[in-house]
């Protein structure tokens, strides 16, 4: 008897105490949070432990039933994992780990990996804290990794865990955010200046971009910009696709007025070193504490081109805009000066991406090696420490990968599990260099399974991209680097006879485009001599040559078992009960110190 209530003890200990691997008990401040639904029904908090591995989840829900919360993928929710719990009418507690068998069915995984830190219901909530290993040994736990994650979350009004297509949410985000905008200095003297397109009547038309150019803030002395974020208004934003603020070469002549960027015009596509952008998804962005734009000082442009693409995919007519970029700059400088480098596959009709793809790999390759000669000056080493990845809507996974010397150094940035609904500037978890005569080569990977045309590269967001924005310090004057293969060789492997490149790209289209066709023209565009065209922020272009080197993949890290063992399928004990006799009161003190959640925006 004295045995069996010890035990009951250490196992009601276990549930409570505060995970000490993550430091992030049932009390700790939980620095991120979203809504999980349009609603604001869901709302979650979480946090997490770089170094162990482990990250912690708070889900509040309107409601006195079963909550659950859990990742599941790009494709469906069945197989995802999903973490359940909630408070019976006596007070007892119930919470397991577990999957989706199928759309409606909810089976126990054989391993519990998820560990309780408190779970309370009062009369309008059920609130639900637990941490779990960013991978762990069930085969039924997605991981947990430096990619976009599709959050599952789900709810129930009662006690009876059973899924409810209306009360199933699934949501793009990027948990592990490295750096929290809290976490950094804000200047006592920021000054807010607003770079806009004002009263613009979008066109009736699928696609547009609209270019217009406007003056950085006039300041007596150097400035740095520190943080941007996107202006929209609320008719509008459905409608805004991207924008771009490019910085000026101030010997540049630029024209006035509003115009297609990419029109009969050509002025109005002049400018192309990017200093900040946004695509759909994304929020506000601020720099590290030792970076930002230089404004104020002779070297630093004057004049910027603000891009703004439409998506008016329904035609419709009559609606004026009012959007752009709101930036914040102060005088108290920080250390270094920041530029932005555009890597990927150069924009225009040869990048090609067949229809009825499964998948489909486009490369991009960029060679330093004259970074200097058209700097003009000597490039120190550009030291990255953010990124921004764009693609369009056939794109499902992008990284830059780094090589010296013939050798792959490292995987700069990726994202396995894009999404185009999610674009935003990202940290990287550490600063590192590219040196003069470095290769960077960007890989974008397409589905097509949906198309039954030809899909080029272009502009409009039924065309595709491949670019990645790489944010840096100290700044120089190279704005682009971007590759393209030579496609009259693809269209000779694929026995098309074609003599230019023009031909080339036509040819693309009376490809028969079989599985076995759509790996071949793959398989050429990565064996094809790419051309590398480098631009300066002055439009001075330069091409060079190369070839695209095999991208080791990186190994993917080890699990971590449940703390009680993996149970084997021929267990005879029923699988995904922990310590079924023992429950938390939804009075006991930990779970009393869940932090009230408000029912507004964060």
């Amino acid at each position: 008897m004295t045995c069996a209530l010890l035990f009951s003890l250490f196992l009601l200990l276990v549930l409570e105490a505060p995970s000490q691997s993550n430091h992030l008990g049932p009390t700790s401040r939980l620095r991120y949070s979203r809504f999980l639904d349009s609603s604001n029904v869901i709302f979650l908090r979480w946090d997490f432990d770089l170094e162990a591995e482990i990250i912690t989840f708070e889900l509040q829900v309107r409601t006195t039933g079963w909550v659950g919360l859990g990742v599941t993928n790009r494709y469906t929710n069945v197989g995802g994992d999903l973490v359940v719990g909630g408070v019976l009418p006596d007070g007892n507690v119930y919470f397991s780990d577990q999957h989706l068998v199928d759309e409606d069915t909810l089976g126990e995984d054989g391993s519990q990996d998820a560990e309780l830190q408190g779970l309370t219901e009062d009369a309008v909530y059920t609130t639900m804290r637990f941490s779990r290993p960013f991978r762990s040994c069930d085969s039924h736990d997605q991981d947990i990794t430096s990619d976009t994650v599709r959050v599952l979350a789900a709810y129930g009004l009662d006690d009876t865990p059973k899924l409810d297509r209306e009360r199933t949410f699934v949501k793009s985000i990027f948990l592990l955010q490295i750096v929290h905008p809290d976490d950094l200095d804000v200047p006592e003297d920021t000054i807010i200046h607003d770079l806009e397109i004002t009263d613009f009547l979008i066109p009736e038309d699928h696609t547009t971009y609209a270019c217009t150019f406007l003056p950085l803030p006039i300041v007596s002395k150097k400035h740095h910009i520190y943080k941007f974020e996107p202006r929209l208004i609320a008719r509008t934003e459905t409608l805004v696709h991207h924008i771009l603020v490019y910085a000026c070469g101030n010997a540049s002549a630029l024209p006035t007025g509003i115009s297609d960027c990419y029109g009969a015009d050509p002025a109005f596509s002049l400018c192309s070193q990017v200093i900040v952008g946004w695509a759909v998804g994304g929020t506000s962005y601020q720099f590290p504490d030792d970076v930002g734009v230089s404004i104020g000082t002779p070297l630093d442009p004057q004049w910027i081109r603000l891009e703004i693409h439409y998506s008016n995919f329904h035609n419709l007519a009559g609606v004026y805009d009012t959007s752009g970029i709101r930036v914040y700059y102060s005088a108290q400088l920080r250390k270094y000066d920041m530029g932005v480098l555009q890597l990927g596959f150069f924009t225009f009709p040869i990048h090609f991406i067949p229809p009825g793809a499964e998948s489909f790999m486009s490369y991009g390759l960029c060679k330093t090696e004259k970074f200097e000669e058209m700097n003009g000056a000597p490039v120190p080493d550009i030291q990255v420490y953010g990124y921004l990845l764009h693609t369009h809507l056939a794109g499902r996974a992008l990284q830059a990968v780094q090589y010296r010397n013939g050798t792959q150094l490292q995987i700069i940035c990726k994202d396995d599990s894009y999404d185009f609904n999610l674009q935003e500037t990202r940290d990287l978890p550490h600063r590192l260099a590219i040196k003069p005569g470095d290769e960077v080569l960007v890989e974008c990977h397409y589905q097509t399974l949906d198309r039954d045309s030809m899909t080029f590269g272009g502009p409009s967001t039924i065309n595709e991209m491949c670019l990645i924005f790489l944010f840096y310090y100290p700044r120089n004057n190279i704005s682009s680097c971007m590759g393209y293969p030579d496609i009259i060789y693809v269209a000779n492997e694929l026995g098309e006879e074609v003599s230019d490149s023009m031909e080339a790209m036509m040819a693309m289209s009376s490809v028969e485009w079989t599985p076995e066709n759509i790996k071949k023209a793959e398989k050429a565009c990565k064996e094809a001599q790419q051309t590398v065209i480098i631009k300066t922020i002055d439009e001075v272009v330069e091409n060079t040559t190369g070839w695209i080197p095999d991208i080791i993949s990186s190994a993917r890290g080890p699990c971590l078992e449940s703390t009680g063992g993996k149970v084997e399928p021929q267990d005879k004990t029923p699988a995904g009960f922990r310590a079924a006799p023992v429950a938390i009161s939804s009075s006991s003190s930990s779970s009393q110190q869940l932090l009230p959640i408000p029912l507004i925006h964060s």
